[in-house]
């Protein structure tokens, strides 16, 4: 993937709700790991509220129009492995996701969609 491609992007859904949970949580951050949903939903926690650490890769620094800070999105390095020529899309469905996401309570979820990009 060339360094232009961004690794992950938001839909302008996405975009949305974390501009509404970045004024009711403050700073946000996203963890992606194999563990859920066949690792399909990423986390939405208050940036630092995750433990990031060696076994975790940072892909991204999403810039969001009206949120101040960058919104991290974090990967387990093993669901790396799997994605590594994948493009993450960030986008928002109805229903309720996990009950540890920000999100949970706004009868949404986050859910990621995926293209292939060649090396």
């Amino acid at each position: 993937m060339d360094e232009e491609t961004p690794r992950v992007e938001l839909t302008p859904a996405a975009a949305d709700l974390l501009r509404r949970l970045r004024a009711t949580h403050g700073p946000l951050m996203f963890h992606q790991s194999g563990g859920c949903c066949d690792g399909s939903a990423p986390m939405c926690y208050p940036e630092g509220e995750f433990r990031t650490g060696a076994s975790d890769v940072l892909l991204a620094e999403l810039e969001v129009e009206g949120v101040a800070e960058p919104v991290t999105f974090w990967m387990s390095r093993s669901q790396y492995a799997a994605w590594s020529h994948t493009r993450l899309i960030v986008d928002v469905v109805e229903g309720r996701g996990s009950g540890f996401s920000l999100e949970a309570p706004e009868g949404v979820r986050f859910l990621i969609r995926s293209r292939l990009v060649t090396p």
